[in-house]
């Protein structure tokens, strides 16, 4: 019997996600509490803007007719006018080739791994770099390729993202990779990468030719007053522009509309055209309806400075409960706390306890990242709690976990 390769293994089911693992490890065990507080996924719960629904039943007619795979020039418009005002390159920006519009974000980063394989030649199997902790779309996309995912832990010692020092020195790994996958602000631990760190890792990708890869849907949940600076800043200050590179992003954070699954790519030209082309066999066109709502949406900016607002609120009780426990620091962005819980054993015992003892649900880190190559999950001693309630809930949930766990 041949080792399974990794499309077999994503194939047959092996690969778990984490919410499945969760829901296995608590199965049968009753909460501590008959109200139970759900905080394992990123399912934002802020008001939406109130004039989506009206833009969805003003473009009905659209439902008659197949949208383009690309999407309408209203909204790829729309997209690069907002690129524009909030990177500042809005003479820089080609909405006909460098915006591809998605059904959310998660499904651009899977099918870009297609493409990124297919442009490249390698003499063995191809890597993917994968932070560690990292999204679980970026495995998928990985093992759909049967590429190799290579692990780059993301700890408190590389400040929560992968350590391009180190990476650098290794040339033999550079050489075989189709592309790098990065989140900023990071997901789980909020780390935001600063712009030489987006340069060196934008010139990594060029000298050794493969994708950088730059997930920043939490791009406008930040901490401070300076906004996270984006892959695309970088790109267009240098003379290739965009060329190595591709940025996503959708309304789930930013707009608090998961459920509309719109986003974008956006970057490469010659890439996107490859990925439209992908897509346009493989994939479905987002929704002609959902298109003149987001079109919209990325053009209204009011309701995202409210949203953004009601974060900080919620981490100012964070910093009220927590500093000085379970190693928190406020993050510099996204809506999330990695908590080291190793004084209770680990990851998964802590979920245990909190479910067990006060009904607080949380993901525990360890399934939020991978064994690297000596072993070692840099998530096992984490959890994961997402801040998507209002302020009382959250309250009321850490100071559960305190009273729990401190």
């Amino acid at each position: 019997m041949h080792a399974a390769t990794g499309l077999e293994t994503l194939a047959q089911g092996a690969v778990l996600s984490p919410f499945t693992r969760i829901n296995r490890l608590l199965a049968g065990i009753a909460p501590g509490t008959a109200k139970v507080i759900e905080m394992t996924a990123g399912d934002p719960k802020e008001v939406m803007p109130g004039f989506v629904p009206d833009k969805l039943v003003e473009a009905k007619a659209l439902l008659s007719t197949y949208p383009k795979i690309r999407g309408s020039d209203d909204l790829r418009g729309a997209i690069a006018a907002w690129l524009g005002r909030r990177y500042g390159i809005a003479d820089n920006i080609d909405p006909a080739r460098e915006i591809h519009p998605l059904n959310g974000s998660r499904e651009g980063l899977f099918f870009a791994a297609l493409p990124a394989v297919g442009r490249k030649r390698f003499n063995r199997r191809p890597l993917m770099l994968l932070p560690n902790p990292f999204y679980q779309a970026y495995l998928g996309a990985t093992l759909g390729t049967n590429c190799e995912p290579y692990y780059l832990n993301a700890t408190a010692e590389t400040g929560h993202l992968p350590d391009l020092e180190a990476l650098e020195r290794e040339g033999n790994i550079l050489h075989q990779v189709a592309a790098f996958y990065i989140c900023s602000p990071a997901n789980p631990q909020g780390a935001v990468a600063a712009p030489d760190y987006l340069r060196k890792a934008l010139a990594l990708a060029r000298q050794y030719d493969f994708m950088l890869f730059l997930d920043e849907c939490y791009s406008e949940i930040y901490a401070g007053q300076e906004a996270p600076t984006g892959g695309l800043q970088i790109g267009a200050a240098t003379a290739e522009r965009y060329k190595n590179l591709i940025v996503f992003n959708s309304l789930s954070k930013r707009s608090n509309l998961p459920g509309m699954r719109s986003g974008f790519a956006a970057g490469d030209g010659d890439f996107l055209e490859t990925l439209a082309e992908i897509r346009n066999l493989t994939a479905p066109q987002m929704p002609g309806i959902v298109q003149h709502a987001s079109a919209a949406v990325w053009s209204e900016e009011q309701h995202v400075t409210v949203i953004r607002r009601a974060y900080r609120v919620k981490f100012d009780i964070c910093d009220e409960l927590l500093t000085g426990r379970f190693g928190y620091r406020r993050p510099a962005g996204g809506f999330f706390l990695w908590l080291d819980m190793s004084h209770l054993g680990g990851a998964e015992q802590a979920t245990l306890t909190l479910w067990k003892r006060c009904g607080v649900k949380v993901t525990p880190g360890v399934y939020l990242a991978h064994e690297d190559r000596h072993g070692l999950n840099p998530g096992r001693n984490y959890i994961r709690v997402a801040l998507v309630h209002n302020a009382a809930t959250i309250r009321e949930a850490l100071e559960r976990i305190v009273e729990t766990c401190a």
